[in-house]
């Protein structure tokens, strides 16, 4: 049985990888591959590991974390007994000679995909088209909308992502709540939190450069404080702040309220849009305040958005 072998950071994963991985597999029984990763590294080797092992699930993808004393992904490639090693250039000549491995190169001349990691790096929505659909939730521009009951959140997120040629998330509390109604309780905050960044990662496989999202946790956090005098579970929290936002567009409760069924909190409007302001502030997040009638709220948006992409804007 011949076995290969490929190693590297892919960072990030890109075409040109997965051309020089399906070339690779077709020339070996087994091929595996080495996400080789340090602790201190900018993109964490979980994630690039998660990458390549999501694209190719029936391949033998490893972690490889280089830490003091353990031996390198050569000396251990080597010992197992592997018999080639492939890559896009000539990096791994050296030491695919002196462990007697033979070298394959695929592509040196990058005619297939012309592009490299580094230049992805510095400007990934340049190069949109050359991640693949897995990775590119890593690089989206996310815009959160924020507010109380009744402010437009879904209608300017649906206007948005018409204008912007690209998807929104919709918020999960309103189908959580359509189905099990509003007596909520600890759990089901903790059920919607969950769906909703459920919701918001399956959509980002989805997206074309920018993602809007129809509410997020700060909202949850602070629906929570409404309903249980204050407090939130910590965990909420705790996901809230891994989570990602390049702005938040704060909505104000300057339109007419519309009782829909589900609404019950009409005069605590005011109260919920400082709130949220508030802890926008208190944690130095980016945000716009978004006020006036229908025309103006949605002209103010997609100006802010338009900053905010530069010239990576893809509209309809």
């Amino acid at each position: 049985m011949v076995q290969g072998f490929i190693t590297g950071a892919f960072a990030p994963l890109h075409r040109g990888h997965a051309y020089l991985i399906e070339q690779a597999a077709a020339q070996c029984e087994r091929l595996s591959v080495f996400v080789c990763s340090r602790p201190d590294d900018d993109l964490p080797g979980w994630l690039r590991y998660h990458w390549v092992k999501s694209s190719f699930p029936t391949l033998d993808v490893r972690h490889w974390i280089e830490t003091p004393g353990r031996p390198d992904v050569w000396a251990y490639c080597r010992e197992q007994g592997y018999e080639k090693v492939f890559e896009g250039g000539k990096n791994q000549c050296a030491a695919a000679e002196s462990n007697g491995i033979q070298h394959i190169t695929i592509d040196p001349d990058r005619r297939q995909f012309p592009v490299f990691s580094a230049e992805i790096r510095l400007e990934p929505l340049k190069h949109w088209d050359h991640l693949l659909p897995n990775v590119r939730p890593h690089y989206i521009r996310r815009v959160a909308l924020l507010g109380p009951e009744s402010c437009g959140k879904s209608f300017l997120a649906e206007q948005l992502a018409v204008r912007f040629n690209t998807v929104f998330v919709e918020e999960y509390g309103r189908t959580y709540c359509e189905k099990f109604g509003m007596d909520s309780t600890e759990l089901d905050f903790a059920h919607v939190a969950g769906g909703q960044l459920y919701r918001e990662d399956e959509m980002a496989l989805q997206a074309n450069r920018v993602l809007f999202c129809d509410t997020e946790l700060i909202v949850t956090q602070v629906w929570s404080e409404v309903y249980f005098n204050g407090k939130c579970q910590p965990w909420i929290f705790w996901a809230d702040h891994l989570r990602r936002y390049d702005l938040f567009l704060l909505l104000a409760p300057d339109i007419p309220w519309e009782n829909d069924g589900l609404r019950r909190f009409e005069t605590q409007r005011q109260w919920m849009f400082e709130r949220l302001q508030q802890e926008l502030e208190c944690r130095g997040l980016p945000f716009l305040i978004i006020r006036g009638p229908f025309a103006t709220r949605t002209q103010t948006a997609v100006e802010a958005v338009e900053k905010l992409m530069g010239s990576h804007v893809a509209t309809r």
